[in-house]
């Protein structure tokens, strides 16, 4: 078996280069998430597949620590309550396992961080459309055009590339620049 590994390079350095051009957004998703926590609410994240991984490493970071020693944050990812997820999965359908948790932990103030490379993923978008029918802020993590994501949450941060690898490459990397940004204003 033979990987092309400076094509895979290749297709990772255009991905990043969608990340720079969201340099300005990226900041004020930042300020977005310090204005979340300094009115006392909190950031929810959500994803399915690799994209939960992703929702529970920001989560992480937030409540944990990034780089440096700092109170925690307020962080939930809505991806990892094993009996959340199956309870409602089964009892009201999958697509509402993000939505019902949210109805449950979530008011108005909170910010909501969707995460999905095809911008298209049922669940993430019951998730937003709960949200901004209850006055949580959205911020959505998409790949490929967007998908519906796109027009529905308040920042779309798409990179632009059809590779699922590449697309979360680059999100992983967002929301590393994210904690930078927010952890080093304080």
């Amino acid at each position: 078996m033979s990987i092309d590994v400076p094509a895979a390079i290749a297709a990772h350095r255009e991905a990043i280069d969608f990340v720079a051009g969201l340099a300005d957004e990226l900041r004020a998703v930042a300020q977005q998430i310090q204005a979340t926590f300094e009115q006392g609410g909190t950031v929810f994240v959500c994803g399915n597949g690799g994209s939960a991984s992703d929702a529970q490493h920001f989560a992480a970071e937030l409540t944990g620590r990034y780089s440096m020693d700092r109170p925690g944050y307020p962080a939930v990812a809505l991806t990892t309550d094993a009996s959340a997820l199956t309870s409602i999965g089964n009892d009201y359908g999958f697509e509402q396992v993000f939505s019902r948790q949210l109805q449950a932990l979530s008011r108005p103030g909170d910010l909501l961080i969707g995460i999905s490379t095809s911008g298209n993923s049922a669940n993430v978008l019951r998730a937003v459309d709960y949200a901004r029918d209850h006055g949580i802020q959205t911020v959505g993590l998409l790949g490929r055009d967007g998908g519906r994501l796109a027009q529905r949450v308040d920042t779309a941060l798409t990179i632009g590339v059809n590779a699922t690898a590449r697309i979360q490459e680059a999100h992983i990397l967002m929301l590393h620049l994210l904690c930078e940004a927010f952890e080093y204003a304080h």
